[in-house]
C-alpha cells in the first residue's frame, strides 16, 4: 500500500516536473517595460504561423525575445532593434511590412481588388439596364400568335 502512495504521489508531481519557466527581465520603469511588450507583439515568429513572439515559445521566439531587451538596455530606439531583426531574420517577422518598390504590390492588391469588384459589378447594372430598355415590340403576327395560343388555352382548361 505504502508503493502505492509513493507512485501516485509521483504522478501527480510528474507535470509540476516539466513546468517550464518563464523569461523575466528587469526594467527600471513601467514604460520600458511597455515598449518591451509592444515591440515584442509586433514582431512576428519566423517559426511560427502567423504567432506573435510574445506569445511564441519557440527557442527562436526566446533568443528574439532576448536581443530586444539586450537591444533596449544598450539604448536602441525601437526602429533600431526593429531593423537589427530585420536584417537578421528577414522582412517575415513584420506584420507590416515597410511601402517599398517591391512590396508596392502587396500594399496596392486590396485597392485593386475592390476597384476591379466596383466594376464588375457596375457592368453588370449597365448591361442589364440596357437589355431592360431594349425589349424590342412583338409584331403584329406575333401578337396574333400569342392570342391564338391564350384562347386555345382558355379552352382546354373549360373543358
Amino acid at each position: 500500500m505504502a508503493r502505492f502512495a509513493l507512485v501516485a504521489a509521483l504522478l501527480m508531481l510528474a507535470p509540476m516536473a516539466s513546468a517550464q519557466v518563464a523569461d523575466v527581465y528587469n526594467f527600471e520603469t513601467t514604460q520600458q517595460e511597455q515598449r518591451f511588450q509592444d515591440l515584442i507583439e509586433e514582431l512576428r515568429c519566423p517559426k511560427c504561423q502567423n504567432q506573435n513572439i510574445a506569445d511564441s515559445n519557440s527557442p527562436i521566439s526566446k533568443d528574439m525575445r532576448a536581443e530586444v531587451y539586450r537591444r533596449m538596455r544598450a539604448g536602441e530606439s525601437n526602429d533600431e532593434i526593429v531593423d537589427a531583426l530585420v536584417d537578421r531574420f528577414g522582412e517575415f517577422i513584420l506584420y507590416r511590412p515597410q511601402v517599398e518598390k517591391r512590396t508596392i504590390l502587396l500594399w496596392a492588391t486590396p485597392a485593386i481588388a475592390v476597384l476591379g469588384g466596383l466594376l464588375v459589378v457596375i457592368g453588370v447594372i449597365v448591361r442589364s439596364r440596357r437589355q431592360t430598355d431594349e425589349t424590342p415590340e412583338l409584331t403584329a403576327e406575333e401578337k396574333a400568335l400569342v392570342t391564338k395560343i391564350l384562347a386555345e388555352d382558355d379552352q382546354d382548361n373549360r373543358a
